[in-house]
């Protein structure tokens, strides 16, 4: 792996370091390339239960390279579709991992960078990160991460955000959706502790399989969400970490998996 990522792994907690401070994790090809394949193909997937998407230095990402930008907008057009996918398969592939992604957040995160954390399951935002959509600034727009940002905040917020461009805090971010939760610079690392414990808590098959389902329930049309529900359900009934489950909550015991669980 070269230094785009820095991957830290402790037991099944997999932490994913974007690792260019010097331009503020800005994404450039390479790192959209290895976002896409670790979250894809990574071996840790199989293992992990919980994987952590981090910025190093002082910002969480500042968004698309902006070298990189000038140099597609000279491209052919085929050659510049082509670029241009490369976000949408980073994205996707944060989105449809099968492991819980959890963002933790802080300093700038801008443009791309947002699309990262609309694509991760749970985000914890530093209550001192400003967070902006500034593509229009750049004679751009915020098309591809919008597949991501608008189921989380829908429309009416996304208008005056892309089309102003105006810088806003965690705490709006966390109004409109964008976020989950907003924490002081000093107890951020502890409530992402606290986070991935309770994680861990949870059955590990049945955490993948609840990412899986709310994913393609939202994309099913309404008459045909009852029958999958059921399908899903029975699925999980029947299979062997439920009844480790349902086993040791009837013998008021903790499951097997509960010793993933850190210890303070």
């Amino acid at each position: 792996m070269s230094s785009s990522l820095s991957i830290q792994e402790d037991g099944h907690v997999v932490r994913v370091t974007l690792n260019r401070p010097e331009v503020r994790n800005a994404l450039d090809e390479a790192t959209l390339l290895e976002l896409a394949d670790f979250f894809s193909k990574s071996p840790l997937l199989e293992k992990a239960s919980v994987i952590i998407l981090r910025g190093e230095g002082t910002d969480f990402c500042a968004g698309a390279d902006i070298r990189w930008m000038r140099r597609a907008s000279d491209y052919p057009p085929a050659k510049n579709r082509k670029d241009a996918r490369l976000l949408t398969n980073a994205l996707k592939a944060i989105d449809e991992c099968p492991v819980p992604v959890m963002a933790r957040v802080h300093g700038g995160i801008y443009g791309g960078g947002l699309g990262l954390i609309a694509a991760s399951d749970i985000v914890i935002a530093d209550e001192n990160s400003k967070m902006r959509f500034s593509e229009c600034r750049l004679g751009i727009l915020p098309s591809v991460i919008s597949i991501f940002v608008l189921p989380k905040i829908g429309p009416s917020h996304a208008r005056p955000l892309y089309l102003t461009g105006e810088v806003f805090n965690a705490q709006r971010a966390k109004e409109i959706g964008l976020v989950h939760e907003v924490c002081s610079s000093e107890t951020l690392d502890e409530r992402v502790s606290e986070l991935i414990n309770q994680i861990l808590l949870n059955g590990p098959k049945a955490n993948r399989l609840a990412k899986s389902y709310l994913r393609k329930l939202h994309e099913l049309p309404r008459q045909k969400r009852e029958s999958f529900s059921i399908e899903t359900l029975v699925k999980a009934r029947s299979s062997t970490e439920a009844k480790e489950g349902l086993s040791a909550f009837l013998e008021k015991r903790s499951p097997s998996w509960a010793a993933y669980r850190k210890q303070p």
